[in-house]
């Protein structure tokens, strides 16, 4: 699971590293997301779920998860300073689990999760809004977006390098 989280971590990486502070900051209507308000609701989940993840409830007395959805200009800077800091308090929670952790119970919003399906569905919830920021970006930059997987109409030239080498295991946590 956690190669997963840094991949979803690293599609995110990539998009952020191509958009100005204006165009992080662009919101379709005033009724979608910018993708700064979407780092800073991820930034206020993942601080709120994995802060002492095994031992209080995710949902933390102190988060303002209504001022995440808040306007406002952000710098890239402070964005980039949110994104990485959400992304270190899920790894610093995450890494040290053992397989003897998955089926203790933790609880968000007062309900009881296994650990092995509070990890899920915080994946789920963080490829979730990573693909939005993915689409939102590749909005903005419209025909100057550079694919992130496999470019249109290349799935065939893709197939036919992957299949040509011997089989491998990825490890998206190596990539960048």
């Amino acid at each position: 699971m956690i190669k997963l989280y840094h991949y979803y971590k690293s599609l995110g990486d990539k998009t952020l590293e191509r958009l100005t502070d204006e165009e992080l900051n662009w919101q379709y209507n005033k009724e979608s997301n910018s993708v700064a308000i979407i780092v800073k609701h991820m930034w206020g989940n993942m601080l709120s779920r994995w802060t002492d993840f095994l031992s209080s409830d995710g949902e933390k007395e102190w988060r303002d998860r209504d001022g995440e959805f808040d306007t406002g200009h952000l710098t890239k800077e402070k964005i980039m300073e949110m994104w990485e800091e959400g992304w270190a308090c899920v790894f610093k929670a995450l890494e040290p689990l053992s397989d003897t952790d998955m089926q203790k119970i933790v609880y968000i919003r007062n309900e009881g999760h296994t650990v092995e399906e509070a990890i899920q569905r915080q994946l789920a919830h963080y490829a979730y809004h990573v693909g939005q920021i993915v689409f939102v970006g590749k909005m903005i930059k419209d025909t100057d977006w550079a694919s992130l997987s496999i470019a249109r109409n290349k799935s065939k030239d893709f197939n036919e390098g992957k299949f040509a080498r011997d089989r491998e295991v990825r490890h998206f946590s190596d990539e960048k």
